[in-house]
C-alpha cells in the first residue's frame, strides 16, 4: 500500500466507503473522501481497518499539492472509481 491509492473501510461508521490514502504511517492510514474528510484533515484508520481497492491511485505529487483544488480532484478520481466497482 502507497499514498494515493483507493481503499475501502472494512470497520467502524465508515465501513464500506471508499477512500484516497493521503498519508502513511507504520500502524496507521490517513484517508480522504474530499467531501466530509478533507485532505488537510483525513480519518485517522487502522490498517488492519482498510482493504487496497485494485490498482487504480492519484500521484503523490498531486497529494502534496495543499490547495482546496485536491479536494475537488478528489471527489471527481473517487466518483469514478466508484462508477468502475458498481
Amino acid at each position: 500500500m502507497k499514498v494515493g491509492c483507493v481503499v475501502e473501510a472494512k470497520a467502524g461508521k465508515e465501513k464500506g466507503q471508499i477512500f484516497v490514502v493521503i498519508n502513511l504511517d507504520d500502524k496507521y492510514a490517513y484517508l480522504s473522501d474530499g467531501k466530509r474528510l478533507k485532505a488537510s484533515k483525513p480519518k485517522k484508520k487502522s490498517l488492519k481497518h482498510i482493504k487496497l481497492l485494485g490498482s487504480n491511485f492519484l500521484s503523490e505529487a498531486e497529494l502534496l499539492d495543499q490547495n482546496e483544488r485536491i479536494n475537488a480532484k478528489i471527489r471527481k478520481f473517487l466518483s469514478n472509481v466508484r462508477r468502475e466497482y458498481v
